[in-house]
């Protein structure tokens, strides 16, 4: 009888035990009725350094039906937000937590000496935040990324310790799209691929949007749980640079961009007022680092002509490999059930490179003819830059809206009516917020698996999506933002804003975005008491931040050639043979240039 008692006593047991577990996993689901398998599957897709106009939907002249076809069954969103590098977006991305909360208060091959390390300025995700991904994963979904990781190559940080279940990522900011293994600025003295966490064997050669679609398509359909929706997480290198592309995509371009960048800006303006993405008050404004297009000599005017040749063919490249993604969802009877959002990471790169050149010269070639191919490195610069981000003002790693206000829509089932523009203030934290409720998953809090962790600083989109509301944030709320002292804070229609020089100088404006997004009009002194109160809500950002201020004469572009000396010359050649290669590199350089202007 005793025997038989045990054996009954662990038969309750075990279905106590199997009962606790099914509850456990219940209670990470929000109590919105509906199975597990109505709930959608997700894709993200996240282009790098697009600018706003770049997309068709949002007034671009580029080719990319397939994101446009989203854009028409779903909703575009006109005045959507990011950070203005690449690092700090994805962390808020993956988490809907402010950058400087969850580790990455700044690109790290952009950060000074002295801020690596402080709080918030760990250049990588910290232990304090859980991904959507994790979160995701644990409610049961299917979780895969393919592409740019760029949120820290720790292995806690790993895609396979963030919630994926299977990953081919990129560790880096960008490398070649050709040859995998081929760098594209010399931060390290390698290039960091992992897939499933350990380091990735990559092949010689791919084209990079083709290869990271290959992969996610072979996850979805190689994953026998069919039975559980899924999240696909693309990212994209297309249009970072080295900006390249298939020739037969950049010769559908030939002779386009003839007339230069001023009237392609002005063009792209009236079609962004025309698809009602900006009011028609809005007006342009020549940035500083613009060159006037007709005082160029005809030898300049056709190579930056093919530059932006390529720079139109590596999207629409990208945009044909997303279609190929869309069709098999299509044709395996997935598409209906899922949920597509589309991002660009930043604004469009204005940079154009000149302290890198003593590398570039020696690793890549830049002529005219062949840009796009195999081992050519094309740079869109300043004044292409100025045209993507039309009709907005800076372009990447500045706190103006081209810098910070990128293309971004969401498609699929919970749009209540297609085709629409949603102009409410959003941010990229919004993200994880709205997917979890489309996966009907609460939000983890102040603590996940019993550890602390930040709460989400993100809202949801979902009412805007079903058209319950026109807002996610009062117009009494501010929302801050900063990052390498470029500054900003929302609060309704209204922004302020500090832009470091070269295209700012370094003081604060205010504009009233909703009849002016192109920042033309400053109202500092039409609103002094905005300004004022505008002002103390940042310091207010800022030190529940534990923002730090930059270094006297800081720049982006110099710090991040700072830092390539320690990580990348002296690593590789030694301190000594470092600052002598340098010296040398930069006299030949220096020669060639002259004998080039001559």
């Amino acid at each position: 009888m005793r025997k038989f008692d045990r054996v009954l006593a662990g038969l309750v047991g075990a279905a106590i035990s199997v009962v606790c577990h099914v509850a456990a996993h219940a209670g990470q689901a929000a109590s919105t009725p509906g199975a597990a398998g109505q709930r959608p599957n997700i894709v993200v897709l996240v282009a790098d350094d697009w600018g706003f106009s770049d997309l068709g939907a949002f007034g671009g002249e580029i080719s990319t039906p397939h994101l446009d076809a989203l854009a028409r069954r779903g909703m575009c969103f006109s005045n959507f937000h990011v950070a203005a590098s690449c690092s700090p977006t994805r962390s808020m991305l993956l988490t809907g937590v402010d950058n400087h909360r969850n580790g990455v208060g700044n690109l790290r091959e952009a950060m000074p000496t002295d801020h690596l390390g402080k709080p918030g300025y760990q250049g990588s995700l910290n232990h304090n935040v859980v991904t959507v991904a994790s979160l995701l994963q644990d409610s049961g979904y299917r979780t895969y990324i393919a592409g740019k990781w760029n949120v820290g190559s720790e292995p806690y940080n790993l895609p396979n310790r963030r919630g994926f279940d299977k990953s081919i990522v990129q560790g880096d900011t960008g490398s070649d799209n050709w040859e995998p293994q081929k760098q594209y600025l010399p931060h390290l003295p390698q290039v960091d691929w992992f897939e499933d966490g350990q380091a990735a064997k990559m092949p010689a050669e791919f084209y990079s949007s083709e290869y990271f679609v290959d992969r996610m398509l072979g996850y979805i359909d190689a994953d026998t749980r069919k039975q559980q929706p899924f999240f696909a997480y693309v990212g994209f290198q297309a249009n970072h640079v080295p900006v390249q592309a298939p020739q037969s995509f950049i010769d559908k371009y030939k002779g386009r961009y003839r007339e230069g960048w001023t009237v392609l800006r002005e063009q792209r303006l009236a079609k962004a007022i025309a698809l009602g993405l900006v009011p028609a008050s809005t007006r342009l404004t020549t940035m500083s680092t613009t060159s006037d297009w007709n005082a160029l000599s005809t030898k300049d005017r056709l190579h930056m002509e093919r530059q932006m040749e390529v720079y139109a063919a590596m999207a629409e490249s990208m945009d044909f490999h997303v279609g190929r993604l869309v069709n098999h969802l299509k044709a395996t009877g997935q598409y209906d059930n899922t949920v597509f959002v589309f991002m660009s990471d930043n604004g469009a790169e204005g940079s154009d490179y000149h302290e890198a050149q003593p590398w570039l010269v020696f690793n890549y070639k830049q002529d005219t003819e062949t840009l796009g191919a195999k081992g050519t490195y094309g740079i869109p610069g300043p004044g292409w830059a100025s045209a993507s981000a039309s009709p907005l003002y800076t372009y990447k790693f500045w706190s103006g809206e081209g810098g910070i206000r990128t293309p971004m829509l969401i498609s699929g089932p919970p749009v209540r009516q297609s085709n629409q523009v949603q102009h409410a203030l959003t941010h990229v934290t919004d993200i994880a917020p709205t997917l979890l409720e489309l996966a009907q998953i609460k939000p983890p809090g102040l603590s996940y698996q019993g550890a602390s962790v930040e709460p989400l600083t993100g809202r949801s989109l979902l009412p805007l999506l079903q058209g319950s509301a026109t807002a996610v944030r009062g117009s009494d709320q501010p929302l801050g933002y900063e990052l390498s002292g470029n500054a900003a804070l929302f609060k309704g229609s209204l922004k302020l804003v500090r832009n470091m020089p070269p295209l700012g100088d370094g003081q604060w404006h205010l504009y009233d975005l909703s009849a002016d997004p192109g920042e033309t009009l400053d109202l500092k002194d039409r609103l002094p008491q905005d300004f004022q109160s505008m002002q103390a809500d940042y310091a207010s950002y800022e030190k529940a931040n534990q923002v730090l201020p930059m270094p006297e004469g800081y720049t982006p572009q110099r710090q991040v050639f700072i830092n390539a000396v320690w990580r990348y010359w002296i690593p590789v050649f030694g301190k000594q043979a470092a600052v002598v290669l340098i010296a040398l590199v930069g006299l030949l350089v220096w020669w060639r240039l002259r004998r080039r202007r001559a």
